[in-house]
């Protein structure tokens, strides 16, 4: 029986894609990317807002499409999977990584507010 791993995500780069090649050559992009969840607090009437802050990674020719054309503030569409990692520190503490490894992407135009 097969499985999903599968994300989708509305939002807004956080950060200036960070652009590097792996051995192989493939070029590899990393941003962050900001989703908003808005309601109202049933006690207070008060209106409420939560930012998620979610660490994309971008290869190969989706990564090149990435470093040419996506900016921070721009609205994204991305369809990826989860990918949990983990590095070694040297005090000997762990630490451990969730990345949404993204296969689609569709700019939505125009930045945040703009």
């Amino acid at each position: 029986m097969a499985s999903l791993n599968k994300v989708m995500l509305i939002g807004n780069v956080g950060s200036v894609p960070e652009v590097s090649k792996l051995p192989s050559g493939t070029i590899a992009v990393n941003l962050s990317l900001a989703t908003n969840q808005r309601w109202k607090d049933r006690q207070t009437g008060e209106q409420k807002e939560r930012t998620e802050w979610h660490h994309l990674k971008f290869y190969g020719k989706l990564g090149e499409i990435v470093e040419q054309y996506v900016s921070k503030g721009d609205r994204l569409y991305v369809e990826g999977r989860i990918q949990y990692s983990q590095t070694q520190k040297e005090q000997g503490d762990t630490k451990y990584w969730t990345d949404i490894v993204v296969q689609e992407m569709v700019m939505l135009g125009g930045r945040a507010g703009g």
